[in-house]
């Protein structure tokens, strides 16, 4: 090893650039370990306020998470002035079919061949990088907002989002967990079964089934601020830390149970039903198999509020 008096001015220079790109490559290499195991969640909300109990909510959401090492990414839909519409301005360049324009058959061959519109390309990336996928909004009309529902019939396009053999428990984001997270202007009680709205198992199951679990997320329970707008503020703060609370140990919840694609004959000569020895096998159950797939028995109690054991229902997550 050379002396510091036995260098020459060149030796060192040579020694110190040699030393920092060493060091800029640990450095990288550092970097790279960090990005491959931090995790990444995607919050995509629908409020127009900043002033709003919405954006409260938010608000916990990207700070509790980023001090659990996420990187979070926020789609803030009426602040990006999302487009809603599903149009043939989707698609960049000629049409497959002008002649009769179909939107699914259009944006999913754009997709395919690279030309999507540059929004919907940027929201791909998003979803495609997080393995957490929140949906924060106030339900509007027993759904969501306008906007929100555009993002959704806009981004998740056939191809990226499901084909025709890859949907529910075989879908093509098996491997990511969505939520729905949301506020209501009605008391809990009137979303109640003998409530004067009706179950909201039944009106989450068009959301949570035939949307997130249809393109293979592994759906969680739905975090449900109600009627923070008739609260005292003592409540709202409540509601705030229970959410902040739940979100420390989110991931380890058990997703919500859904009928498995084994259960169906997945073919049109089938018809997609039931198979008959799953209906017969079914007989002696006190409750249908979810929400949804109810075969003319009472709704399995909250199977769309909270994760079900599988081993009675003989369902998977």
């Amino acid at each position: 090893m050379l002396k510091p008096t036995d260098c020459t001015s060149e030796d060192l220079s040579a020694a110190f650039i040699k030393g920092s790109r060493n060091l800029n490559r640990q450095n990288r290499r550092l970097q790279q370990t960090f990005s491959m195991a931090q995790k990444t969640a995607l919050i995509v909300y629908a409020h127009q306020s900043p002033a709003s109990f919405n954006a409260a909510v938010l608000d916990v959401a990207v700070q509790e998470l980023k001090e659990q090492g996420y990187k979070v990414i926020v789609s803030d839909l009426y602040d990006m002035n999302f487009r809603a519409s599903a149009t043939r301005d989707d698609i960049l360049g000629d049409l497959k079919k002008p002649e009769l324009f179909q939107y699914g058959d259009e944006t999913m061959q754009a997709w395919m061949e690279g030309h999507l519109s540059h929004d919907i390309v940027a929201e791909q990336r998003k979803v495609e990088e997080a393995e957490l996928i929140i949906f924060q909004f106030p339900l509007y009309w027993f759904s969501v907002p306008g906007i929100l529902k555009g993002w959704i019939d806009r981004v998740l396009t056939q191809g990226f989002a499901f084909t025709l053999d890859k949907i529910y428990d075989n879908g093509i984001f098996k491997d990511k967990k969505a939520m729905l997270s949301f506020t209501t202007g009605a008391t809990q009680t009137m979303f109640q079964p003998d409530g004067i709205n009706g179950d909201i198992n039944v009106t989450l199951w068009p959301l949570q089934n035939g949307i997130l679990h249809f393109c293979g997320f592994q759906v969680l329970a739905p975090q449900i601020f109600w009627s923070p707008a008739h609260s005292p503020p003592a409540v709202r703060t409540a509601m705030l830390e229970g959410w902040g609370a739940r979100l420390k140990g989110l991931l380890a919840e058990k997703p919500l149970t859904f009928a498995p694609c084994e259960l169906f004959d997945l073919s049109f000569q089938g018809g997609f039903l039931l198979w008959p020895k799953v209906k017969e096998e079914r007989e002696s159950e006190p409750y249908g198999i979810t929400t949804g797939h109810h075969i003319g028995k009472p709704l399995p109690p909250d199977n769309q509020l909270k994760a079900q054991p599988t081993e009675g229902n003989k369902l998977d997550s």
